[in-house]
């Protein structure tokens, strides 16, 4: 027995081959265990913090990336430990097949350890965005899902750079010093999409709108469904899905509608030269009593002007900042009153073309 263990396969012992893949099978057998075990050693710890953390929602994320992490790293330390068969050893291009398996598996294990911190980017930004969820904190829970995207970004860059390193053997110093040239290039080709990026950086710490504001950006108003780092998108009031490029949003002039805090309703009446002062005063008092009323908070009603045709009555008033379901409501209900007001005065409108006029159109 103790010949046969000894006995040399492929420059190997059978003892050898024996604790390397009862290594590895161990590890397969276990490693939902051990990842289970190393995983709820660092939740205990983030349980010590202020962060209020659902375990499932941990495991769920950080378990699989570090079953293959451990698994890859567990297995590529047994299989170091035997020596590479002289007769498998054979050239690529100048490369020797043992150089290829080394770069594959340090590759493997770069990767699954890049996956684990990409998840572990996600539990942080989902812990950040429930607690900024329950102080309803929007502005902030944007900012976690752009920072959350843009971390994942710069870790998977080194990520790259890593595998270059480790598993093909180039220095990466040289490899940034010419891409610190090419790059020179790229961001001259690339000046639009560095703007936007600038731009995104400028929307985010400066605030001038959230996902869900209701904006006018240009020829377009809608509501903000999602802002990146090249663009935002707007849902249009004609349900259309626009992409605005950020440097727009911050050099072109927005209006946040959300935002306000009163709505504006105009009103022009163009009343008959055959209408008695008697009754323009009772139609102004009429027209102050109906624009009294909630949601009704300020309004302006004045004979402004007398021109050859007829007498001009200017109504402004303004609500708080209602829905726009209600404000236009609203507007209806001021018309009708002001409808039945001229009809029971016996007041006409000045001339068969001319008609109460209304500022814009439905607000949205």
């Amino acid at each position: 027995m103790n010949k046969l263990l000894h006995t040399v396969i492929l420059d190997n012992s059978v003892l050898s081959y024996i604790i390397c893949f009862g290594t590895i099978l161990i590890a397969l057998l276990l490693k939902k265990y051990l990842s289970q075990f190393i995983a709820g050693l660092f939740f205990r710890f983030l349980q010590r913090t202020t962060w209020n953390i659902e375990k499932k929602s941990f495991v769920d994320l950080i378990l699989a990336p570090l079953q293959s992490f451990l698994f890859i790293l567990i297995t590529f330390i047994a299989l170091d430990k035997l020596n590479y068969p002289k007769a498998l050893i054979f050239d690529i291009h100048r490369i020797t097949s043992k150089q290829i398996i080394d770069s594959i598996g340090t590759g493997f294990i770069i990767a699954t350890f890049i996956w684990m911190l990409l998840r572990t980017i996600d539990f942080v930004a989902l812990v950040l965005g429930e607690k900024t969820a329950r102080n309803q904190a929007v502005r902030d829970n944007q900012l976690i899902v752009f920072f959350r995207d843009f971390f994942k970004v710069i870790i998977g860059i080194i990520g790259i750079l890593l595998i270059i390193q480790f598993s093909f053997n180039k220095d990466i110093g040289a490899l940034l010093a010419g891409f610190g040239i090419v790059g020179a290039a790229l961001a001259l080709a690339a000046k639009e999409s560095l703007e936007n990026l600038i731009a995104s950086f400028i929307i985010f710490f400066d605030k001038p709108f959230n996902v869900g504001d209701l904006v006018k950006v240009q020829q377009y108003t809608g509501t903000v469904e999602k802002i990146g780092l090249r663009s935002t998108r707007i849902r249009t009031d004609y349900k259309t899905y626009v992409t605005v490029p950020n440097k727009q949003m911050v050099d072109s002039i927005m209006d946040n509608l959300t935002l306000r805090t009163q709505r504006r309703a105009d009103l022009r009446l163009e009343i008959s030269l055959s209408t008695t002062p008697d009754q323009i005063q009772q139609l102004l008092n009429e027209l102050q009593r109906i624009t009294g009323n909630p949601p009704i908070v300020n309004r302006v009603i004045v004979l402004s002007d007398i021109v050859s045709n007829a007498y001009i009555i200017t109504v402004e008033y303004y609500t708080s900042a209602i829905p726009a379901v209600q404000f236009n409501e609203a507007k209806q209900q001021v018309n009708l009153n002001i409808i039945k007001t001229m009809a029971a005065l016996q007041i006409e409108l000045a001339g068969l073309n001319t008609e109460i006029k209304l500022s814009g159109s439905l607000e949205k």
